[in-house]
Parts: structure tokens; sequence; C-alpha cells
């Protein structure tokens, strides 16, 4: 059977992920778990986070996958150092977004958007630190981006005004480097730079996890597959919406399966 490359958010905006693993290994099959009905994580304790995420690696394992991706910033921070899941290589977008972020800023300003959950755990903010220690970093939590990502509610004014009233001390104080420390946020990138302007750097999570995965090939970890390719996407609540949403967020990837499973 062909080994799939395992990836999980809480919702769809891991697709922005996805998208770009589909892009950077066009011959490598995938298959992506959307906790869609368990939606939002940021507004959860990390206990709880943590039990959703340990089911769902358990849900991906059993799906014979070689490596699994936490897209999810909210799970990333209650599984970050954990380098593996039951002999099975575990990545994180927190450790990746840090260096990428640190790699392209040019005055040592950085800003942090997350869930609450993210921000509250400050595992961005002290894993900066701990690789540059003299970086000034600032967070912010959005909690309404979320949902509205979700809603489909992209390049909107209602959006681009949440969006004002969070980035509003981010952009007073001219930080040029900005984490989106959500999956989601990508989706919202046009909202976003019409708040924080053109010149401002956002660092998304794809690029930077397929930097990761790149690694893991050239170290041998990781065996290319041949064969027939397929991008299996899994939400835990499937509505016309959604699935609309799935396929818009991919496109132009092909999703070859769209189901609903029951953890």
């Amino acid at each position: 059977m062909r080994k799939a490359i395992g990836i999980f958010d809480s919702g769809l905006g891991g697709l922005t992920v996805l998208k770009v693993l589909a892009q950077r290994f066009p011959n490598e099959s995938f298959c992506y778990l959307g906790d869609i009905a368990r939606l939002p994580y940021g507004n959860k304790s990390p206990e709880t986070i943590r039990r959703y995420g340990l089911q769902i690696l358990a849900f991906l394992k059993n799906q014979n996958v070689k490596a699994i991706i936490i897209a999810c910033n909210s799970a990333s921070t209650v599984f970050l150092g954990e380098k593996e899941f039951e002999g099975i290589p575990l990545l994180n977008v927190i450790e990746p977004g840090a260096a990428a972020a640190l790699a392209v800023t040019t005055d040592d300003k950085i800003a942090v958007l997350g869930t609450s959950a993210t921000i509250r755990s400050h595992a961005y903010r002290d894993t900066l630190k701990s690789m540059a220690p003299g970086v000034e970093v600032i967070e912010q939590a959005c909690p309404l981006l979320v949902p509205l990502v979700e809603e489909g509610m992209v390049d909107d004014t209602i959006t681009e005004q949440i969006a004002r009233r969070y980035l509003s001390e981010i952009k007073s104080k001219n930080f040029s480097t900005v984490i989106l420390g959500c999956t989601h946020y990508p989706v919202i990138k046009t909202d976003l730079i019409k708040v924080l302007g053109e010149d401002v750097k956002l660092v998304e999570s794809g690029d930077a996890l397929a930097d990761e995965l790149k690694a893991l090939y050239q170290d041998n970890i990781l065996i290319p597959d041949v064969g027939t390719r397929q991008i299996r996407v899994c939400i835990t609540d499937l509505t016309d919406h959604f699935e609309r949403l799935a396929h818009k967020l991919m496109f132009p990837e092909p999703i070859t399966d769209l189901e609903r499973v029951v953890l």
C-alpha cells in the first residue's frame, strides 16, 4: 500500500499547508484530517487540545501514513518538542515558523498572530527567544479570524475591520515581520496586507513545513513513493458549505477523495 503524508488541523485552514506541500511534493500522496466538528481549538484548554490531538494522531496512524504534520498551531503548542508518535515522524509548525521569521527579519522585531490558545502558550515567543535572545516579540490573539475564514468571508470589509482592531498595536510599533501563527490566516492575507501594508513580511506555515519535510527525505528518514497519487481530505463534519470551501482553498490542486469520518 502506498504510504501518504498525514496532516491535521482543527478545521479547513490547514488546507493552506496541504496545498503548498502538494505543490512542493508533486509525487506524494496526502491524508488530511480537519476536525470541523470540534472547531475552534483556540479557545480550549491545553488538556482538551492534547486529547483531541492524540485521537487524530491515532486515526492517521491507522491510515498507514509515513509522517504526520501538525498544521494546527494550537495543537502544535501542546506537542512542542515531540518528534515522533509511536514511531512515526512528527512535525509541528512552531519551530519551522520561528526559524523562517528570523531568517527574513531585518530589524529583529517579530509579531505573532494566533488563536488565544497559541498566544497564551507563548510557544512562538519562547522559541524565538531561544533561537535569538535579542529579538523583540509582540504577540496578538485574533480569536474571531478563524470563524470568519470558515465562513468564507475572505477579502471582506468586516474581516478587514476586525483585523484592523487586532493589528493596531503591531502597525503602530512598525513591526516588519509577522508570523501568521494559524493556518487559517493565509486565506485572509489580502485583508491583513490592507491593514499592515505591502512592505510587511508575512511568514506562513506551508513553506516552512515544506523545508522541514524536505530535510526528512534528504536524511533518508522518508522514502519517496511511486504510483498513483491521492489527496484525501477527511473532515469530522461534512456539509455542502465545507465541501465547497475545501475545493476552493485547494484550487488548483485536486482533492481525490473528500469524506466525513468519525474519530
